[in-house]
């Protein structure tokens, strides 16, 4: 490894109304390394790359690219002139363009008669694509991918760029084991071509595993900058949150009684075949899979979102017709949806009008919304989850991730929902929010309440659930209790074989 650095910041500044996101801010990153950047939500991990990409301004301080400093510059030049390239936790494509469209937006390709040669782009696109060992087709529309599909055309879009330095927000988090392994082998191979990585991530195993150093971020400030063979999981937790943790995966003090709901032969129009299980009061019932498996097209219809075509949901052993979320939330339901920015959030509403939205009925009188109900609600809900904003008047969209899936999982609470749908509903949280969310989970389950728990994350999904159901292309191809299921046996059965 060079222990030139190729990319310097000095005394970096960012304030908010309110608020310093980043705090005097010095670390330079060396040539051909990979260099790990961790900390809770909120730490400032997302201000320092808007302002390495040129999206914002810091207030104070200067950058040094390739020995030379600037002030500002623009995203495009950002990635164009000094070769600076950033995958965002929250995607940033254009749904109606085609993969490739989206690949070369900013740097099309052209012919002579000025016009764009798709021909060429889809090509293109097509190599870059075979590089991940994707079988995509470039011509589809992004809006038909999943999210997981989604996250790898903004990696191939950053990479198809002549990039010296590629900054990685959680690549992973949508990934499934077989995705992250291969995205792994991409970080290697880019390194060894001299491409400094950036990479950003909650996941311990993952900066182990990749990173020479890892630098530890903290409420705006540089708490320290490691060696990574030098420190250890429990040491970069220390310097993340200020205190120790422990118990990863807490256990329960429950057991599970009732069916509360029961799925007979469902299908849907998103490829869901024949799916039959039940869910227990008091139990966490896990989902397992690779990629395009079907479990979020299940939960989707089963909460009303995509429309069911044949089979039957019973709810505390009444059928029920589930058309419309609306009707899924009357009988009980709540979902956390895996794409949390699309689905999950409204970005331009408060978090008090977020996490009341689905619960205007406790918040009003005579069909109109009393002011003090509402702000009672919010305010309730935003101490129980520790959501870090004293002003619950501020839009959700000024939140980190994880204090936005906060907002998510609040709505679900005050609306008192029997079932809870959890579609991954850690991707993108830091450690010590992840130790919340458990908790929070364990104490739904111990209430009485059902939950479905989708995780790509293996060792989340062994830890929490209490029965494991894995699928493979839009069926389920086995059922594992919590003693015998293992990485290998969920696998193997992920794999259909």
């Amino acid at each position: 490894m060079h222990h030139e650095f190729i990319l310097r910041v000095e005394g970096i500044v960012k304030r908010y109304p309110g608020v310093t996101a980043l705090d005097t801010i010095n670390l330079d990153f060396h040539e051909n390394e990979v260099h790990a950047i961790c900390g809770e939500n909120g730490a400032g991990k997302s201000t320092l790359i808007k302002i390495l990409t040129g999206a914002i301004l810091a207030d104070e301080g200067t950058i040094t690219i390739q020995g030379k400093q600037r002030k500002s510059y623009t995203p495009h030049e950002a990635m164009f002139k000094y070769g600076i390239a950033a995958i965002y936790q929250e995607l940033n494509l254009i749904p109606y363009l085609s993969i490739s469209e989206n690949i070369f937006l900013g740097n099309e390709i052209k012919r002579k008669d000025g016009f764009l040669d798709i021909r060429k782009m889809n090509e293109e696109s097509k190599k870059a694509l075979d590089v991940l060992g994707i079988d995509l087709d470039p011509r589809k529309k992004v809006k038909t991918l999943t999210i997981a599909y989604q996250q790898i055309v903004e990696i191939t879009k950053a990479i198809s760029h002549n990039v010296k330095i590629l900054i990685m927000d959680e690549p992973s988090s949508p990934l499934t084991i077989n995705e992250v392994d291969k995205l792994f082998e991409l970080v290697r191979n880019l390194k060894k071509q001299g491409v400094t990585i950036i990479y950003i991530s909650h996941r311990m195993s993952e900066i182990f595993e990749l990173s020479d150093r890892v630098s530890v971020f903290r409420d705006g400030k540089l708490i320290q900058t490691f060696r990574t063979e030098d420190t250890d999981k429990k040491e970069l937790i220390h310097c993340m949150v200020g205190r120790e943790l422990n118990e990863t995966f807490p256990k329960r003090q429950c057991a599970p009684s009732e069916v509360l709901l029961s799925v007979e032969n469902l299908g849907s129009e998103e490829n869901i075949k024949d799916i039959s299980f039940q869910l227990r009061a008091g139990e966490v019932l896990g989902f397992g899979g690779l990629v395009g498996a079907g479990r979020t097209e299940l939960v989707r219809a089963v909460f009303g979102a995509d429309k069911v075509t044949n089979g039957e949901i019973q709810i505390n052993n009444r059928p029920v017709k589930i058309k419309h979320p609306v009707k899924a939330v009357k009988l009980g339901l709540g979902l956390i949806p895996e794409d949390r920015k699309q689905h999950g959030i409204i970005s331009e509403l408060s978090i008090k009008e977020n996490i009341s939205y689905s619960s205007f009925d406790k918040v009003s009188r005579m069909k109109l919304i009393i002011p003090k109900l509402l702000k009672s609600v919010a305010e309730k809900y935003r101490k129980i989850l520790n959501i870090a904003s004293p002003d619950i008047d501020k839009k959700i969209k000024e939140l980190s991730g994880g204090n936005q899936q906060k907002v998510v999982l609040a709505r679900w609470l005050a609306r008192d929902c029997r079932i809870i749908l959890f579609d991954e509903p850690t991707r993108g949280i830091d450690v010590g929010a992840k130790q919340e969310i458990y908790g929070l989970i364990n104490r739904l389950a111990e209430e009485g309440k059902g939950i479905i728990f989708i995780s790509s994350e293996m060792p989340e999904l062994l830890g929490m659930s209490d029965r494991i159901i894995v699928m493979h292309e839009g069926r389920i191809t086995g059922e594992l209790s919590q003693e015998e299921a293992t990485q290998e046996k969920i696998l193997h059965l992920a794999s259909g074989e």
